[in-house]
């Protein structure tokens, strides 16, 4: 009995020792200085970004600036009289949209555009995406939603104009 026992322990030493050098080979590469290496991407947009980039350039490029991939602190001035202003830029400073298309002759943002894909249906990613739709009203920002990147130029068009009349009326 004696022996089984020592034997069960030999070789739950040699599974617990495989475990751990398994799982060594798997960690991260730190290096010291923070001298990491990058590649540069074959675009800053994913496919359908890019399609739907085009198409917006079709539509808007005689009057507006469209700028990809824009953080919401690029956007928004987070030193607001009464709040803290460290904790206010945390909380936008990760949050991005899409597009931001801009006056060509002030530069002033004018409309911000989401492509929204499957990831906005998760749960974490709708509440992202209703504290963005808040920040965006309470600045008084047109932000407007495409569900579909086919969406045809009139349509685009036809939610610019809404926006547009939207934002006039308030």
């Amino acid at each position: 009995m004696e022996i089984y026992l020592l034997a069960a322990a030999v070789v739950l030493l040699i599974i617990f020792g495989l475990v751990i050098a398994g799982h060594s080979n798997t960690k991260r590469k730190v290096f010291k200085n923070n001298s990491y290496q990058y590649i540069t991407k074959q675009s800053p947009m994913t496919m359908a970004e890019s399609e739907f980039f085009f198409k917006l350039e079709r539509i808007v490029s005689d009057r507006y600036f469209i700028f990809p991939q824009v953080h919401l602190s690029s956007i928004f001035d987070h030193r607001v009289k009464g709040q803290e202003w460290k904790y206010a830029f945390s909380h936008i400073n990760g949050k991005s949209v899409d597009y931001l298309l801009c006056d060509k002759e002030t530069l002033m943002p004018t409309y911000a555009i989401e492509l929204d894909d499957y990831t906005h249906e998760r749960s974490d990613r709708r509440e992202r995406d209703a504290e963005v739709e808040r920040i965006f009203e309470y600045a008084k920002l047109p932000l407007i939603r495409v569900k579909n990147k086919n969406v045809s130029e009139e349509e685009i068009v036809a939610a610019l104009k809404m926006a547009h009349a939207q934002f006039n009326s308030l």
